[in-house]
Order: structure tokens, then C-alpha cells, then sequence
């Protein structure tokens, strides 16, 4: 096993980077290391279960035996990892195996980051970023305070996670209040026109928004909880979930002596600032960048496979536009390269927004768009004019 290719994590980016491996190599032993039960499935798929009326068990695609046989790869489900050594390139896993790795790679994920609330029910906010996550979600909202299924959730955070739970609740018949500090809606990603028409969506199915506030505790009451906002209103409701970001797991590297930022350091080739160790997915920083998407990670599984099996190649990331799954307001956004500079040109009917984001007074080069309603069609004809995040 020391010629093995060990992967720390299950997830897409695990997963997607051991199928790619054993496409480019039919020989090198892989080890697939993961602290559940390294079923496959989607992680995306979370945000809109419900309205599919899926399970947690459902959405696991194929179970690790599974898997394990089609990619000819050992995976050690339930193990965590306890130490990473990079001079002997071993590591010490929770059952005391000692693993050595030819190259190793960390698919490590990302946590949900935690707000500091007080109240004596803090405790009781919930985040799904994983099935387990999901399946402790979908239990409270089948059993509420009262012992019945749960008809208001609060949500945290007004961006991309938590307008998909929003609109997937609203598939349940459950109320969703969404609170952020922010503006508006998705206010990273859409220009106001499109956060409008998205709020305005929502909130003709029922949901209901208040931004401009922050949460401050969360309180057990007569009738449910008690949620206290920095403007001293409350909002009533049955369950918190919290969708206010995620932040890179980076501990393991960290204490190896890898260097970290808001992610795990890694060049253009996915290495890490230690020999034989690479990162991919949402705990890597791409020369500077996180890309918590699916596309993104996709592109460096495909280019680490390749690296790993002998022809290095650097990631390179096309125009990538983000799908919002909210099927009440149907949104494709391409958001314009962090720090660029100029302006949204935006267009709208009744059943359309198209917006195009690029440099002041110019309609080119397009940097990055938005689009709404019956303007999604046009998603992959305008990708081909934003030039490449990555070339």
C-alpha cells in the first residue's frame, strides 16, 4: 500500500477524484477514507429533497460496497483521521492503522459556520451539509414542539442555500421566514432587479423575508421558539436552520504544517505547500479563489486524475454558471470575477430577466450575467462569451 492513493472524503469532490484516477490508471491502489458511511450521493440534491419527497436514505445513489467495486478501491467508511505526517507520508487513522500514501489527497469539505447566539435554545439550530444533516432536518420537521409536523421555519441567511431551502419548504406547506443582514436576496450574486423578482416569487408561494437584521438568540416559548432580531423585533417559529456559509475544514493540513488560508493553500496542479499532498473541492484555495460549486470541482477532479496518473495538468476553469434551485423563481447566474469593476444592463418582461454584467458604457466583454424566467434557455449561449475563470 504504499504506492496507494489515499483520498480523505466521500464527497463529490472524493468520489469524482478516485473515478477519474482509476479512468486514467487501472492499476494504482486507491484508499478512500471517509467519516460516514461513504454512500454516493449528491450533496447539491439537499437543498431540494423535500419537494422530491426524498429521504435521506433515498438519495444515496450507491452504497460504499458499491462504489468500492466499480472504482476497485478500499473505502474505510466511519474512520476519521487523527494525524497527518508528510515526512514519512503516513497517516494515523481513528482505529490506529498507520496508512502510508504514495499521494494523498484532501477532500475535506467545509464546516457550516456557527453564529454565537445566546438563549436557552441556541442549541436547537440546525444546518444540513450532509445526509446526516438532512436526515436530523427532515425528523424535525416531521416532529414540532407540539409532537405534530412543523409549519414555519426560520431560515438564516438570504444566499444560495438558504433561498433553496426557502422555496423547497415551500413544497412542504411549511412557512419559511428568511432573515439577513444583508439587503436583499442572493445579494452577492444577482444585480437588485433579479434579487427583487426572486423575493417577490418566494413570497407569492409564502415565504416571507427580513433583511437588514441579524439574529441574536433563540428562545424556547408558549408555542414554539422565539427567534430575537439586533432590531428588538422576534419572529415566531417552530425550527432555525442556519444557511449562512460554509468555512473550509483546514485544521488536519494546518496541524501537518500545510499552509492554509480560507481554505487549504494550493497552486494551479491542486498541491498543497507539502510534497505528495493535493486538495480539491470546498476546502481548496485555487490561487487565492475558493469555487464552492459543483462545476469547479469537477474541472479539478478531472485535472488532478490526470496529475496523479503521471501527465501533470494545471485547472483550468471555464465560465461557469451557477443553477439556483428554486423552481418558483427559475435563476442561472455567471457571477462577474471577484474585484471586477462595472455595471449590470438589465432587461425584464413579465416572464424574463436577462441581465449582463460588463464594463462601464461597454457591452463587451461580457464578464458575467443573470438570468430569470424564460431567460435560462439562454444560459449556455452567453457561458460562451464570459472568458474563462481559469485559462
Amino acid at each position: 500500500m504504499t504506492e496507494a492513493v489515499v483520498i480523505i472524503g466521500s464527497g463529490l469532490a472524493g468520489y469524482n477524484v478516485a473515478r477519474e484516477l482509476r479512468k486514467a490508471d487501472a492499476e494504482v491502489p486507491i484508499v478512500l477514507i471517509s467519516r460516514d458511511e461513504a454512500g454516493f450521493y449528491s450533496k447539491p440534491m439537499l437543498s431540494n429533497a423535500l419537494a422530491g419527497k426524498k429521504t435521506a436514505a433515498s438519495l444515496v445513489m450507491k452504497s460504499a460496497e458499491k462504489m468500492a467495486d466499480e472504482i476497485k478501491a478500499r473505502i474505510v467508511a466511519q474512520v476519521s483521521v487523527d494525524a497527518l505526517n508528510t515526512a514519512a507520508q503516513t497517516l494515523t487513522l481513528s482505529t490506529g492503522e498507520v496508512l502510508p500514501y504514495r499521494d494523498l489527497v484532501l477532500a475535506l469539505g467545509a464546516d457550516p459556520i456557527r453564529l454565537p447566539l445566546t438563549g436557552d435554545a441556541a442549541d436547537t439550530v440546525l444546518s444540513v451539509n450532509d445526509l446526516n444533516d438532512f436526515a436530523r432536518f427532515a425528523q424535525a420537521l416531521d416532529a414540532g414542539p407540539a409532537g405534530t409536523p412543523v409549519k414555519r421555519v426560520a431560515i438564516l441567511g438570504a444566499g444560495l442555500i438558504g433561498c433553496e431551502f426557502a422555496n423547497d419548504l415551500l413544497a412542504r406547506e411549511v412557512q419559511p421566514t428568511v432573515i439577513d443582514l444583508a439587503e436583499r436576496a442572493l445579494a452577492r450574486l444577482l444585480p437588485p432587479e433579479g434579487s427583487e423578482r426572486l423575493q417577490d416569487k418566494l413570497v407569492a408561494g409564502g415565504a416571507c423575508f427580513r433583511f437588514g437584521v441579524s439574529v441574536a438568540s433563540v428562545a424556547r416559548g408558549a408555542q414554539g421558539l422565539t427567534v430575537s432580531l439586533s432590531d428588538g423585533s422576534t419572529v415566531d417559529t417552530d425550527l432555525v436552520l442556519s444557511a449562512i456559509g460554509l468555512k473550509s475544514r483546514t485544521t488536519l493540513a494546518a496541524a501537518a504544517g500545510i499552509q492554509t488560508g480560507r481554505g487549504i493553500t494550493v497552486n494551479r496542479h491542486l498541491a498543497t505547500s507539502a510534497p505528495h499532498v493535493y486538495a480539491v473541492g470546498d476546502c481548496a484555495e485555487v490561487d487565492g479563489t475558493l469555487q464552492p460549486y459543483v462545476m469547479p470541482l469537477m474541472q479539478q477532479a478531472r485535472a488532478l486524475a490526470a496529475t496523479l496518473a503521471g501527465k501533470p495538468t494545471a485547472v483550468s476553469y471555464p465560465a461557469m454558471p451557477v443553477v439556483v434551485k428554486t423552481p418558483a423563481c427559475p435563476t442561472v447566474v455567471c457571477p462577474p470575477p471577484a474585484g471586477a469593476e462595472g455595471t449590470w444592463t438589465v432587461t425584464r418582461t413579465d416572464d424574463a430577466l436577462e441581465a449582463h454584467f460588463a464594463p462601464e458604457g461597454q457591452s463587451e466583454p461580457l464578464l458575467g450575467f443573470a438570468l430569470q424566467g424564460k431567460a435560462v434557455t439562454q444560459r449556455q449561449a452567453l457561458a460562451a462569451l464570459v472568458p474563462p475563470v481559469l485559462a
